[in-house]
């Protein structure tokens, strides 16, 4: 199992002149503690108009820092939203492309089309039409990236021909990802021959159905390209202390700041009556009894949150589950003193990743070693 970090950049208020700065130059420092220790991704999260819970607008930038301060560490946009409203398929092509001559040909590429109203409706984005836009993406930015010159005529955009610059370092193309909330997404991911990147926020036997789901169905899977990622990363939290009563207290306060942020987003199901938006996403996920006083609720099973011994035994069975990569969420609305964050960091790289084999850092084979 590979692990890595995913960056959410909360900005809690009251907001001065230096509030995003702090945040941002805090990640930076979590990003360079945690390859020292040997983690080898880190995801940014692409966020528009949400309040506290995100200041993630340009996550390209951020990775592109990133990739400036470290020297093995992949980089994913986790998620780049692929709704024309916001980001032409262009636009994604070339940023990633960029960013994988940048850094070397590190770069991962995560796609979704976003839940919230605040989003969509903030950029007037046609709500029913998301998942056809993002079906369309995936299917165009290979394209992009291998074709000399592209051009389309399809349903959510079109364009004359044109080169699309700079191609990335990576060959074929850096692997594609699909980000994993509502059931059935997984299939939608593996029927394309895309990787899982599952931000089902622990929960172990429900994920680890779908985890088998989707390996079952990639095996007959069509690709969108020559190139076929079956890799599976799964978004965790994760704090690491001595003392496991800490340690749990601790991430109690880590869930409860992101759900208290999490409050004020309004997803799709709750503002507009979508057929294509049925499961309630990522954000109401961690509390099933909102009305409960907090140390009533339950930490969901399979999070990483305790001493060196218990996150290991929740490791391990994330592994048995088929999870090729571990990526942690270990900062909320800045709640946890930056040394708290970087000691966490540093006991888990000593004492709970040597327990681990690395897999390969791509999981991915070409059109012809699957079909062979």
């Amino acid at each position: 199992m590979r692990f890595g970090l995913i960056c959410e950049l909360s900005v809690p208020r009251p907001w001065g002149p230096q509030s995003e700065s702090v945040v941002y130059r805090n990640a930076l420092e979590q990003v360079r503690v945690a390859e020292s220790v040997g983690f080898d991704q880190v995801w940014c999260v692409e966020h528009h108009f949400l309040e506290e819970y995100s200041h993630s607008s340009c996550p390209d930038m951020f990775l592109a820092a990133c990739a400036m301060q470290t020297t093995t560490m992949r980089l994913g946009f986790g998620i780049a939203t692929c709704v024309p409203e916001i980001t032409h398929p262009v636009r994604i092509a070339e940023k990633a492309a960029f960013l994988d001559c940048l850094s070397g040909g590190r770069v991962d590429v995560g796609t979704g089309r976003s839940s919230t109203w605040n989003e969509l409706g903030g950029f007037r984005a046609r709500i029913d039409d998301t998942k056809k836009s993002w079906d369309e993406y995936v299917r165009v930015l290979p394209k992009m990236w291998t074709q000399e010159r592209f051009r389309h005529q399809g349903y959510s955009f079109s364009m004359p021909e044109r080169a699309v610059l700079p191609k990335p370092v990576q060959k074929p193309h850096p692997p594609m990802f699909v980000a994993v909330t509502s059931p059935g997404t997984e299939i939608d991911a593996a029927e394309r021959g895309l990787g899982c990147l599952c931000l089902s926020y622990g929960g172990f036997d429900s994920n680890a159905k779908r985890f088998d789901a989707y390996r079952k169905a990639i095996r007959t899977c069509v690709p969108v390209s020559d190139m076929i990622n079956e890799q599976i990363a799964a978004v965790n939290w994760m704090h690491c202390h001595e003392e496991g009563a800490l340690a749990l207290q601790r991430g109690n306060d880590l869930v409860s700041a992101f759900s208290s942020a999490a409050a004020q987003t309004i997803e799709i199901k709750q503002a507009y009556p979508a057929s294509n938006y049925l499961e309630i996403g990522q954000l109401g996920q961690l509390r099933a009894d909102p009305l409960a006083p907090w140390d009533a609720k339950k930490i969901p099973d399979g999070l990483c949150i305790g001493d060196p011994e218990e996150i290991i035994g929740s490791l391990k069975r994330w592994e048995a589950a088929g999870v090729d990569s571990m990526v942690f969420l270990i900062q909320y609305m800045e709640y946890l003193p930056q040394e708290e964050i970087l000691r966490s960091l540093r006991l888990f790289g000593k004492e709970v990743l040597p327990h681990f084999t690395a897999r390969p850092a791509v999981a991915a084979r070409s059109l012809a070693e699957a079909t062979a």
